[in-house]
């Protein structure tokens, strides 16, 4: 058995050693991020590894957005999988708007009053989705012509104003990007709207299944980053189970795993549908993920050649 060393913090001190340290107690939640900091630098290193990149949750809204896009142009993200809500948030802070720190004690009525949504203490101004609105309407042609989501998100990115964002880092570095709820978000309303109008457009949810068991199919070995898990963890799960498991798995949820959900279930559980190999290298982190990818992604940042 190791023994536990006390984590001393010293001054001037960098994060990566701060995660080192965390190595040293190697128990609880700090002995978590370190332990996910090392698989992951395992699974960015392994040259036959494809990395699947899982984002659910308030990521862009937590202001996460610019370490998300630090990662995809790492080169070490090879699919990307989201919810809608956070590409919604990725596209209007690209076309010029702001979230802002607000509190969660604010009166929710007088907010609606001033046009203000509220996300726990993330506020935003309303009138952004009516930009968009504008935004969609004006390049609805373009973006209409496209066969299926991961195609039209591609193009979103390419016609997005030039700024660090994700689907524009996702366009301009060829990482297949997946949203296969984009009805449940800001972008998906906007579709609908242009439909309402008469405006034919389809997006075919089932091809984007094809292009990611493909994906998953043809590679040597995968590994999984899940950030919240939710509908993208198991789009990415259910992939997995036409590559006979992923090698390597590293997930950030502050769900359990008692209440059955898939948000929560231990990377492990996946060994059982086939999903997860068994002498595969997994580990759960218990966290708030605005708290817990910071440290990590700076440990391994730290590592990358």
């Amino acid at each position: 058995m190791k023994p536990v060393n006390h984590i001393s913090i010293k001054k001037g001190m960098k994060v990566s050693d701060l995660v080192n340290q965390m190595a040293g107690s190697g128990v609880m939640g700090a002995g978590r991020v370190a332990k996910a900091s090392v698989i992951m630098s395992e699974m960015f290193s392994d040259k036959e590894c494809t990395v699947f990149l899982g984002l659910a949750g308030a990521m862009v809204p937590g202001g996460m957005k610019n370490l998300l896009v630090d990662m995809l142009k790492s080169g070490r993200i090879n699919v990307f999988v989201s919810t809608g809500a956070n590409l919604t948030h990725d596209v209007f802070e690209a076309l010029g708007f702001n979230h802002f720190q607000g509190c969660a004690k604010a009166d929710d009525a007088k907010l609606h009053k001033e046009g203000i949504d509220r996300i726990y203490d993330t506020f935003l101004k309303n009138e952004v989705y009516e930009k968009m609105e504008d935004f969609f309407k004006k390049n609805f042609d373009e973006l209409s012509r496209t066969k299926n989501i991961q195609e039209f998100l591609w193009k979103l990115g390419e016609i997005l104003p030039e700024s660090d964002s994700i689907l524009k880092v996702c366009y301009e570095k060829n990482i297949p990007v997946f949203c296969p709820g984009i009805a449940d978000s800001g972008i998906g309303l906007m579709i609908w709207g242009r439909q309402a109008e008469g405006k034919k457009f389809d997006l075919p949810v089932f091809e984007d299944m094809k292009e990611i068991i493909s994906l998953a199919w043809d590679s040597k070995k995968n590994g999984v980053i899940y950030i919240g898990g939710g509908l993208p963890k198991n789009f990415i799960q259910q992939s997995m189970q036409f590559s006979k498991g992923a090698m390597y798995g590293v997930q950030i949820s502050t769900d359990m795993p008692q209440w059955g959900g898939s948000s929560g279930a231990n990377l492990c559980e996946g060994i059982s549908w086939g999903k997860m190999k068994e002498e595969g290298r997994y580990i759960d982190v218990y966290c708030d993920a605005t708290i817990a990818l910071p440290l990590i992604w700076a440990s391994v940042k730290s590592k990358l050649p």
